[in-house]
Formats: structure tokens, C-alpha cells, sequence
């Protein structure tokens, strides 16, 4: 007799990605022929532009398929030292730069490397699904500070206070978000800053991964830009995947102290090894080469998200702040939470409106709960302005039908 298979407490505290969850549910549906709109991933729908497929040919082709150094080949780290001289100034050297198989593996090796039993994570709520269960299979502690659509999704500097204690070892900022495309100005970086000086045992992890995109004049920083003091305490994390259409490329990087850099490479070591060596030297032609791709790939996003908010805007239930970056929107549905869908469903919280949204009225949403924030549901306006479209008549129609 075979043993039954049991699995380990650690995975246990874990739980699904609500994200795929809902990408899965809509898959079914499609699957049966029913004409269903996924707004649920997070995933650019434009191609990988052709230079950087082209790199990765010349690559192949070069024989660049042997492993490499385990956090990244030099030519990478150096082409990272140059976009954060260039567009943050920040200095950097490549002994403080790790390249990983995607952004979740920087956060989950930068926690595994310095986390022990009972050390609190601070994860600004809403947060990006993954944030927790990284800090709990590491033996942390999450902690969340909320936010509030009032305050537009960012965190206060009174809330983070109230959030730190002696355990916390780490803050983790995004922006602009996932999964509300909130993103911090240098001001609100700056008040933040202010509250992190009165603890210096709090480190802090920046994940940049959106900082192209953004809309209407905003300008990006990040908080080792803006308070210099807290360089030697920051680990700021970026990738390729959002801004360049590479997340199946996965290729994700930071930069920070030293030693942290080398315990995250020790961490790598014995788990993933190198990222792709092929997608290593796609990601240098992405980072070194041309950007103007970049602005009508962002006038397409502000077109789209212009189109979802003047849509929800005229909804009865939701509310909706306007993101200054990424490609999501985070409608609040308060005004939903204790009506009747029109075929008769119960919504009692955003699990049921997103449920009933995808049965009803065939659109696939993430409920705000999965992120942290509740009444809530997270639009993803990576698609199509024709489906983005159709999409909006039928949350129009499915609010309109509620009673």
C-alpha cells in the first residue's frame, strides 16, 4: 500500500491565488462556448517587442545557453546598474545587484534569507495577493496597515506607525499597485521616510515592477531616491515583465546592501539556480535599448483606463478612485453588499458580486478580499479597448438589474 500523501504545515498556511483562480474559472466557462471577458490577469496583452525577441535569437544562436552565475550574468547586472543611475539616481554596483527568475522570487529569497520565526512583514493593504503567503512560508508574520480608497489607496504615515513593532524586519511598498494602480509621489514617499527614521531596524523593499506605466504627467520615484538615508536599508526590486511584455520571460531583479544581495544568491543557489540565460540577455537589450515603444503602449493603457472608470462611474453600487499607474482598476462595491442580483443570487460580499458578475453577466473579476480590502473587486484593463467595452455595458447592466 502506497502512503497517502500529506502535506506540510508550511504549505497549509498557504493560500490559492485568487488571481488564477478567477483566470481558471473564466477558461471553464470559455471552454463551454460562453462568451466570456477576463478581466482577471495581470498581464500585458502586447507582444515582447522585436529587438529584444531578436537579442534572444542572436543569443541562441551565439551559444548563450550554458548556466550562468547564479543571481545573473555581468553584462545584465551592469546594464540594471545603469537604469538605476539612469532613472532613479541611484548608484549601484553589480555586487549589489541579484537577477532571479522573476520578481516573486526576489521577495521570496530576500524573506527567506533574513526572516525568523515571529518576524513581522508590514504589507500595506490592499496589497498584491502573493505578499502574505511569501512572508508566512518564510516564518514571518504579516502585518497589515490599511489604506483607504479616501486617501487613494496609499498608505498613511499614521498607519505605518501604528503598524511597527519591535519584530517588524521588513515594509513592503508597491507602486503604482497591484492591485489598485495607486502610486506614491515623492511627498508621500517622504512622509513615509519621515516615520521610518524613528526605526531604523525596519527594512524596506520597494517593488518598482510597474514604473513605466504610469499616466497624466506623474512623475515616479522610489523611496532610496527620495530619502537617500534609508539607502542602506532598501532592497528595490524591478523586472521586465509588465513594462516590456515579458512575464513569461520571467526576469526579475533588485538592488541593495551587499550582504543581502550575497544570502539572496546563497538562497538561489540551492533552489532555482540561474535565471534563463537566454532570457538574461533579452532582459539586457530590454533595460539597455531603445523605450519609445513605451508611450503609445501607455496612451493605449490611460485610453482604456479612461473608458473603464467613465463606465463605472455611472454605476449604482461602485466607486471607483482614478490610478495614476499600472493597469488595474479597484472599484469599491459597498453599494452592492446586501441587494439581489437580478437572477436572484444573495450578495452579501465582493466573492458573491464577482461570482454573480461571471455568471450572470460573463465578466471575470478578482474579489477585493483576495487582496486584502473589502467590499472591493480588482479590473484588470490589460485587454482590448472592444472588450473592455463590452465588459462595461455589462457591469452597467448586471448593477442596474441588482435590487
Amino acid at each position: 500500500m502506497s502512503a497517502a500523501f500529506v502535506s506540510s504545515e508550511a504549505l497549509s498556511r498557504v493560500q490559492p491565488s485568487a488571481t488564477i483562480a478567477a483566470t481558471q474559472k473564466a477558461r471553464e466557462l470559455k471552454a463551454k462556448g460562453i462568451d466570456v471577458i477576463s478581466l482577471g490577469a495581470g498581464e500585458p496583452d502586447f507582444d515582447t517587442p522585436d529587438h529584444i525577441k531578436d537579442a534572444a535569437i542572436e543569443a541562441i544562436r551565439r551559444g548563450e545557453t550554458k548556466y550562468t552565475a547564479v543571481d545573473g550574468i555581468p553584462e545584465l547586472k551592469e546594464a540594471i546598474c545603469a537604469k538605476f543611475k539612469r532613472d532613479n539616481g541611484l548608484e549601484y554596483k553589480p555586487s549589489q545587484v541579484n537577477v532571479s527568475p522573476g520578481g516573486k522570487p526576489v521577495i521570496y529569497n530576500a524573506f527567506a534569507a533574513t526572516l525568523n520565526p515571529g518576524d513581522e512583514v508590514v504589507i500595506p493593504a490592499p496589497y498584491w495577493v502573493s505578499y502574505p503567503d511569501m512572508a508566512v512560508l518564510c516564518g514571518g508574520k504579516p502585518v497589515f496597515a490599511q489604506a483607504t480608497a479616501k486617501d487613494g489607496y496609499k498608505l498613511r504615515p499614521e498607519a505605518l506607525e501604528k503598524a511597527i513593532t519591535p519584530r517588524t524586519k521588513w515594509l513592503i511598498l508597491n507602486s503604482p499597485s497591484n492591485p489598485t494602480g495607486a502610486a506614491y509621489t515623492a511627498d508621500d514617499l517622504e512622509a513615509l521616510a519621515e516615520v521610518l527614521r524613528r526605526h531604523p531596524h525596519v527594512w524596506i523593499l520597494t517593488d518598482d515592477m510597474y514604473e513605466y506605466l504610469v499616466y497624466d504627467g506623474f512623475e515616479f520615484a522610489t523611496i532610496a531616491q527620495v530619502a537617500p538615508d534609508l539607502y542602506e536599508r532598501t532592497l528595490t526590486m524591478n523586472g521586465v515583465s509588465k513594462a516590456y511584455a515579458m512575464t513569461g520571460w520571467r526576469i526579475g531583479y533588485a538592488a541593495g546592501p551587499e550582504a543581502l544581495i550575497k544570502a539572496m544568491a546563497k538562497m538561489m543557489s540551492q533552489t532555482t539556480s540561474n535565471p534563463c540565460s537566454i532570457s538574461q540577455w533579452a532582459a539586457v537589450a530590454a533595460i539597455s535599448g531603445p523605450h519609445d515603444f513605451l508611450a503609445p503602449r501607455n496612451e493605449a493603457f490611460k485610453n482604456r483606463r479612461d473608458m473603464v472608470l467613465g463606465h463605472l462611474r455611472q454605476c449604482d453600487g461602485l466607486t471607483a478612485p482614478t490610478p495614476e499607474g499600472a493597469f488595474y482598476v479597484f472599484p469599491e462595491c459597498s453599494g452592492l453588499i446586501g441587494k439581489t442580483s437580478g437572477k436572484g443570487k444573495a450578495l452579501n460580499t465582493d466573492a458573491d458580486v464577482c461570482d454573480a458578475l461571471l455568471e450572470e453577466a460573463y465578466v471575470a473579476a478578482v474579489p477585493g478580499s483576495a487582496f486584502g480590502y473589502a467590499p472591493a473587486f480588482r479590473i484588470s484593463y490589460a485587454t482590448s479597448d472592444e472588450a473592455l467595452q463590452k465588459a462595461g455595458e455589462r457591469i452597467a447592466e448586471f448593477c442596474k438589474a441588482a435590487k
